[in-house]
C-alpha cells in the first residue's frame, strides 16, 4: 500500500455516537484510507460484544468510501502496523481529554516512534458526547436519537426497552395466596 495515506482510528465505541462518526468523516477527508479499529477491551465490561459493534459502525460508515472497520485485542501500535497505518487518529472534544491523550501519544511514540497522532476535534455540537453519557441516557429511558447513528439508536432501544408487565391473573394476586403471587415479574436482564 506504498503512497496510500492510512490512519487508523482505535477505540471502544460502546456505542459507537455520532461524535466518532463526525471525526471518521473528517479523518476520511484528511486521509486516502480511515481504518476504525474497534477494541475487545474486556476489562471493561461492554454493553456490546466487539462483533456487534463492528457491525453497528459498519452499518454507519457504510457510505464512507474510505472507511474499513476491523477488531483487535492487542496494542494499538500492532494494529496499525497491520492494517500499514502511518497515522493514529485520536478525539479531542475538550481540554479535559487533553492530558490522557497526551500520555497515551507519548506512549504509543514510544512503542512505534514512526507512528504519529493527529488530535481531531468533533464539531461543536459533539463536544460534550461521550459514549458512557449515551448508554446512562438510554438505560434511564431517555431517547438517544441525535446522539448516534441510527442503526445504533435501534440497538439501544432494544437493550433497554422495559419489559412490558406480565398479564394480571386472579391467581397472581397476594390475597389468593399460592407459589405465584409469591414469585416477582419477570424482568428483562440487562446484558453486561
Amino acid at each position: 500500500m506504498t503512497g496510500v495515506r492510512t490512519g487508523v482510528f482505535p477505540g471502544t465505541f460502546d456505542p459507537f455516537t455520532n461524535g466518532h462518526l463526525d471525526l471518521t468523516r473528517r479523518a476520511a477527508r484528511l486521509f486516502d484510507r480511515v481504518v476504525v479499529a474497534v477494541a475487545h477491551s474486556p476489562g471493561k465490561g461492554t454493553l456490546f460484544p466487539v462483533g456487534e459493534r463492528v457491525e453497528m459502525i459498519r452499518a454507519a460508515t457504510r457510505t464512507l468510501r474510505r472507511v474499513e472497520v476491523v477488531e483487535f485485542s492487542d496494542l494499538v501500535v500492532n494494529c496499525a502496523r497491520r492494517v500499514g497505518a502511518q497515522v493514529m487518529i485520536r478525539g479531542l472534544r475538550a481540554v479535559s481529554d487533553f492530558e490522557f491523550e497526551f500520555q497515551m501519544a507519548l506512549m504509543n511514540r514510544r512503542l512505534s516512534p514512526s507512528l504519529e497522532v493527529a488530535f481531531l476535534m468533533p464539531s461543536q455540537q459533539y463536544t460534550y458526547l461521550n459514549s458512557t453519557l449515551v448508554k446512562e441516557v438510554a438505560r434511564l429511558g431517555g431517547s438517544p436519537r441525535g446522539l448516534v447513528p441510527r442503526v445504533v439508536e435501534e440497538r439501544l432501544r432494544a437493550e433497554f426497552a422495559p419489559s412490558s408487565p406480565a398479564p394480571a391473573r386472579a391467581a397472581a394476586s397476594p390475597r389468593a395466596g399460592g407459589a405465584a403471587a409469591r414469585r416477582p415479574p419477570a424482568v428483562r436482564g440487562r446484558r453486561r
